[in-house]
C-alpha cells in the first residue's frame, strides 16, 4: 500500500574474476615487486660486505697492522686456525678471535 514497487538491484560486476588468468598474477605483483627490491636492497648487499670480510680474514699474514672490533690498534704476532694473537704494544700480546678483526691497515701506519 504504502510501497508501490520494490525493484531488485543487480549485484555489480566485479573487476577481476576468478576466470581470469591474469586475475590473481597481478594482484600478487606488488608483494613480489617488494621482495625483488628487498633483495637487491637489502640482501644482496650484506652478502656481498660479507663475502669481502672474509676474504680479508682469509688474506691477513703475520706482520700485518689491523684494527680490532673494540677500537684497539695492533700487529698480528702470530696466527692459529680460528685465532690471533696481536701485539698491541711492546711485549703486550693479546689473543682475538679471527673474526674481531675489522680493518686491515696499510704497512707502516703504526709506529
Amino acid at each position: 500500500m504504502f510501497i508501490s514497487e520494490a525493484f531488485a538491484q543487480a549485484a555489480p560486476a566485479a573487476t577481476g574474476s576468478a576466470d581470469s588468468p591474469f586475475g590473481s598474477i597481478a594482484s600478487m605483483l606488488p608483494i613480489l615487486l617488494m621482495f625483488v627490491v628487498l633483495y637487491f636492497v637489502m640482501i644482496r648487499p650484506q652478502m656481498k660486505r660479507q663475502k669481502e670480510h672474509k676474504a680479508m680474514i682469509d688474506a691477513i699474514a703475520k706482520g700485518d697492522e689491523v684494527v680490532l672490533g673494540g677500537g684497539m690498534i695492533g700487529k698480528i704476532a702470530k696466527l692459529g686456525e680460528s685465532y690471533i694473537h696481536v701485539e698491541i704494544a711492546n711485549g703486550v700480546e693479546i689473543q682475538v678471535q679471527r673474526s674481531s678483526v675489522v680493518q686491515v691497515l696499510p704497512k707502516g701506519t703504526l709506529k
